[in-house]
């Protein structure tokens, strides 16, 4: 009885696994897309990760109040609000994210050698895309009524 209701359980664990590519999906870019502007937010009132003001452009920097550390403040408030928007409305959440990326590709493109970050970013734009219209997906499908 005990081999039967493992390799019941098992083969219940790789049908879960295997059942629904996009939901599974959608949950993996669900939890990043939360976790990381959270952590990210987080850290520009700490600078453990890196000195965030850094990556400020001069021309934003600029337009905008204070010094860098206190835009890189304001900046951690919204990616903060991003990540919990995308936790609790992933549909609109991940287009909240999205725009913020393209405003973060926009900085980074006017800092010479940051290239590659932006270029990265751009990924994360596309991922975060995609997360949106699995949400439009789940939701749908009835499975995420949060989305």
């Amino acid at each position: 009885m005990t081999a039967h209701t493992s390799t019941s359980s098992s083969a219940s664990f790789g049908a879960v696994l295997h059942a629904d590519p996009a939901r599974q999906a959608f949950l993996l870019l669900r939890t990043v897309f939360t976790v990381a502007p959270i952590v990210f937010g987080l850290d520009k009132f700490a600078n453990v990760l890196v000195d965030w003001p850094r990556y400020l452009a001069t021309p934003i920097n600029n337009l905008v109040p204070g010094t860098g550390q206190q835009a890189m403040y304001a900046v951690g408030v919204i990616e903060i609000v991003a990540g919990l928007a995308v936790a609790v409305r992933p549909r609109y959440g991940a287009l909240l994210v999205t725009a913020w990326l393209a405003g973060i590709i926009v900085n980074l493109l006017l800092i010479p050698g940051y290239y590659d970050i932006a270029l990265r970013d751009f990924g994360l734009l596309v991922a975060a895309l995609a997360l949106s219209r699995l949400a439009v997906a789940q939701d749908a499908s009835g499975r995420d009524r949060q989305a």
